[in-house]
Order: structure tokens, then sequence, then C-alpha cells
């Protein structure tokens, strides 16, 4: 009866238009106050501590991290560096662009923010150069989606807090998911543009190449401190956050001086307002987990699971699926909060590896932000280019479908995801 009345009032609050985390805020309280026996005062307690979580510190250090990434001219140069390195190609703007979002992914932490960074200057150039905007935009709109796979990912850092994983061990299985899927789409990419005799770019000269390289390096440089940091045993995920978002700072107004001291202000704002939104979202729904947890649902559904019998193949299915669904009406973080403390014990006594399964489900909830109807990445590529919803979506598309066949790959190759914690212990 308790879980029934969660997940009714839940999703009766969200189909009346509110927001999620007022949603699952609402309907976790209600529940405990008709159903449940702690009194408001535990429960105000319960969530302090619960929101206090050391791992989630990390968050408005990321987010203050990438907001001086983004704002100052990161992207631009990582930009440059990549037509350089690979513009000589057939489809090689297009090319380098990929790298470029592969490459700001890995100091922003965010996927919207990699397509608003990257795209705003990249398909106006390729637009320029020959391409169709429809092409272009397509690209970055699913290009666009690594930045919340590659680290340092702030749905990662989300979903290790919420099953107590090892955020060091999920940034490190997401490095080569997160260059493979970069890879693919390049690939994909070179192929479409040999058959369409897509137009090149003028092959770089070795000066050219190493120019665009030195002057990129500081902010490349941002992901080597943060991985390398962390498993040279130097500081903490939450650490190492801490010190990215220094580092930021001192690159945007001291090094490039794409910042001005009176610009700071601005964007510390800016990402004052993206990490109350997180951590409003956050601090409901582990509300939300922790009527879960005293009702012991993700307990109930597991055993139910294992006396179906379902093997764990099986099970990846119904979870990819749940999450395919889930990610065409709810944005990443929300998803993580909600289901993974549902689908986490079950995976673990199936014997599925709790990092593999965090990888999993990024890339289902990467493939959710280019999903109609409320794929961030459409309405945030569409304010770029000034395309209609329609025209993105339809653009998007053949790209999403590589998405979904590298999402069955990852799935069911788990070495993938793997391999490299596990060559790092």
């Amino acid at each position: 009866m308790t879980t029934t009345a969660l997940f009714i009032l839940l999703f009766v609050f969200m189909f009346m238009g509110m927001p999620v985390a007022v949603a699952l805020g609402l309907s976790s309280l209600l529940t405990i106050m008709a159903f449940g026996h702690d009194s408001l005062a535990s429960l105000s307690l319960k969530l302090y501590e619960t929101s206090e979580h050391f791992t989630l510190m990390a968050i408005p250090f990321f987010v203050l991290a990438g907001a001086f990434m983004t704002t100052g001219g990161v992207a631009r140069r990582m930009i440059r560096f990549a037509i350089a390195a690979v513009g000589h190609l057939h489809g090689g703007l297009a090319i380098a662009s990929v790298l470029a979002c592969v490459l700001f992914a890995a100091v922003s932490g965010s996927s919207p923010a990699t397509v608003v960074a990257v795209g705003s200057i990249v398909i106006a150039g390729m637009v320029r150069a020959g391409y169709t905007e429809s092409f272009a935009a397509g690209v970055i709109c699913n290009a666009g989606t690594l930045g919340i796979l590659i680290p340092p990912s702030i749905v990662l850092v989300v979903y290790g807090a919420v099953t107590e994983t090892s955020v060091g061990a999920l940034f490190m299985a997401g490095v080569v998911p997160g260059l493979l899927l970069g890879l693919v789409l390049m690939v994909a990419i070179y192929i479409v543009a040999r058959v369409r005799n897509m137009p090149r770019q003028p092959r770089a000269s070795i000066g050219e190449v190493l120019s665009a390289g030195r002057d990129s390096i500081w902010g490349l440089l941002l992901i080597i401190i943060i991985l390398g940091g962390i498993y040279g045993g130097i500081f903490t995920p939450t650490e190492a956050a801490a010190v990215a978002a220094v580092y930021a700072f001192a690159i945007a107004v001291f090094v490039y001086r794409d910042i001005g001291f009176k610009q700071v202000p601005e964007v510390l704002i800016d990402a004052a307002k993206v990490t109350i939104m997180l951590m409003f979202i956050i601090a409901n729904a582990l509300l939300f987990a922790h009527v879960l947890t005293t009702e012991r649902i993700p307990q109930a559904i597991a055993e139910q699971i294992i006396a179906w019998d379902m093997s764990a193949w099986q099970f990846l299915i119904v979870v990819n699926i749940l999450l395919l669904v889930a990610g065409a009406f709810m944005e990443p973080t929300g998803i993580i909060l909600i289901l993974a403390p549902i689908l986490f014990p079950i995976a673990t006594q199936m014997g599925i590896d709790p990092v593999h399964l965090g990888i999993i489900m990024v890339v289902n909830l990467e493939i959710g932000m280019v999903t109609p109807p409320v794929g961030l990445n459409l309405f945030v590529t569409a304010g770029i280019t000034k395309m209609s919803i329609g025209q993105v979506i339809r653009a998007a598309f053949p790209w999403l479908s590589l998405l979904l066949v590298y999402l069955v790959f990852i799935t069911y190759v788990p070495a993938v995801s793997l391999w490299l914690p596990s060559l790092l212990g």
C-alpha cells in the first residue's frame, strides 16, 4: 500500500507539471505522514544527514570549475587545436567538432555546457564551410552528450554518492567508453563524408598544430590534475573538485585572461544557481530514497525478480528499456536519484559490477539527452541554431541510432568499462 501510494503520488504530481524535485519531496512527505511512523523532526534530521554526504560536496566545485572554463575561451582554443589536428580529413571540420566536444567534456562535466560552448562556435563555421545546418546540428547535439560520460561527470558523482560506489573508479571507468564513443562518431562522420564528398580543410603544418596545442594545454591539464591527483593518492574526488575550481579560476583570470575580476562575481552567481538547483533535486530525492529504503521496496523488487529466475542479461535489457523511457521525460540527475537505489541492490545480487552498472546508466542518460520530448540537448541546439525542435530531432536521429547500437555494446561488454579501473587497482 505504501509503495503504491508513493509512486502514484509521484507520477500524479509530475503529470500536473510540478518540478521533479518538488514532486519527489512532496510525494515522500505525504506518504510518510499517511503510512509511516517517522516524525517530521526525524525526517528533517535524516534529510540533513543524507544531503551532508562528503561525496556530494564535489558537485558545487565541479560546477564552478565548469563555469570558469565555459565562460572563458577554453572551448575556442580546443576547437582551434582540433581543427589543426584533423581538419584536413574528409568531413574534417565535423570530426574536429566531435574531438572538441571530447576535449571540452573533460573539463566541463556537463552535456548542455558542451553543446553551448562548442556548438555556438563550430555550427556556424561548418555551415560557412559548406556543410548543411542539419548535419552540423545533428553532430553537435549528439557529441555534446559526452559531457556526462567523460570525467569529471557530475552525474557519475551523484551515482557514486547514492550507491556508495567509488567516484574515482567511476571516473576511470568513463574514460575508455567516452573516448570510444567519440571515436565511433568520428569514424561514422568520416564514412559519410567520403560518400557525400564533404569539404576538407587545408592541412595544417606541424608548427600550427603544436602552436594550437600549446595554446589549449592549460585547459587540457585540468583532466590530468583531476584524474592524476585521485589515482596518485594526492587527494580524494571531493578535494580534486576543489582543486579543479581553483585551477579553472586561475587559468581563466590570470593565464588566458578571458575573464576580468569584474566578471568573476557573475560567474560565481551562475555556478551558485546551478548548484542550488542540483542540490535541491538531490535533497528531495534522498528523502524519496529514504522512503524506499524504510519500506524495503528495492529488496522486495529484487526478491521478485530473482523469484522469476531472470538472468543478468535479461535484467540488463529491462534496465535499458526503463532508462530509455525515463530519459525521454526526465533529466539525468533525477533519474539517477530515483532509479539507482532500486536497480543497484538487484544488480548487486545478480553479480553485475556496480561500476559497470553506473556506466550503463550514464550511456542511457546520454541517449535521453537527445530523445524527445524532454531531451535537453535538443532544446539547447535549437536555441543555438534557431532551428525548430522538429528540425533538430530529425537532424539528430541518424546519430541517435548509432548511440543505441553503442549502448548494446557497452551493456554486454563490461571489459570496456572495467578495464582501466581494474588496471589501476
